[in-house]
């Protein structure tokens, strides 16, 4: 037998919509998992994830919540700037030395 496991990916619609059923509260969490073929703890997070920000829920493949795009970005400016930093630092102390 291979061991390698398939991994399944969902679309943002799907896990919202298994969610709002989830929500609606007319059947149990594992009934609703094991309908759609899935854990009870992958609905538990799905829903966690859901209620924390609705809006930027499950951005997709590729993608970053704007906060989290945000820090990305900062975090390249800061390693920019800290090695501009750097380079200068190096150019002073070279230009130090060869005009004493």
């Amino acid at each position: 037998m291979d061991s390698k496991s398939t991994y399944r990916t969902f679309d943002k619609d799907f896990k919202v919509n298994a969610i709002k059923v989830v929500l609606e509260g007319t059947k149990s969490m594992n009934k609703i998992a094991e309908e759609l073929g899935l854990s009870s703890n992958t609905l538990i997070n799905w829903k966690r994830d859901y209620l924390k920000d609705k809006e930027n829920s499950f951005p997709g493949k590729g993608f970053q919540k704007p906060d989290d795009a945000e820090l990305t970005k900062l975090r390249k400016q800061l390693f920019r700037v800290t090695r501009e930093r750097d380079i200068l630092k190096k150019a002073i102390a070279v230009f130090t030395i060869h005009t004493e």
